[in-house]
C-alpha cells in the first residue's frame, strides 16, 4: 500500500479572509474585530508605499 502525502504552499496563506486552510483562522476576542479590520485596511493601503517601507525597515532596524 502506498501512502501520498499533499504537499501544502503555506506561501498562498493567509488568505483574505485571515484564514489558513480550510478550517483556520483568527482566534481574537470579538471586542477587537474592528480595530483588526481597521488595522487590515491601513495595512492594505501603505504596504506598498516605498516612504511607508523604508520607514518600517528603519524601526525594525533599531
Amino acid at each position: 500500500m502506498k501512502v501520498m502525502q499533499s504537499m501544502v504552499n503555506f506561501s498562498q496563506f493567509p488568505d483574505q479572509n485571515g484564514h489558513f486552510g480550510r478550517y483556520g483562522g483568527r482566534f481574537v476576542a470579538e471586542t477587537l474585530m474592528e480595530a483588526l479590520h481597521e488595522l487590515n485596511e491601513a495595512w492594505q493601503e501603505c504596504r506598498n508605499d516605498p516612504d511607508f517601507l523604508a520607514e518600517l525597515d528603519a524601526d525594525l532596524a533599531r
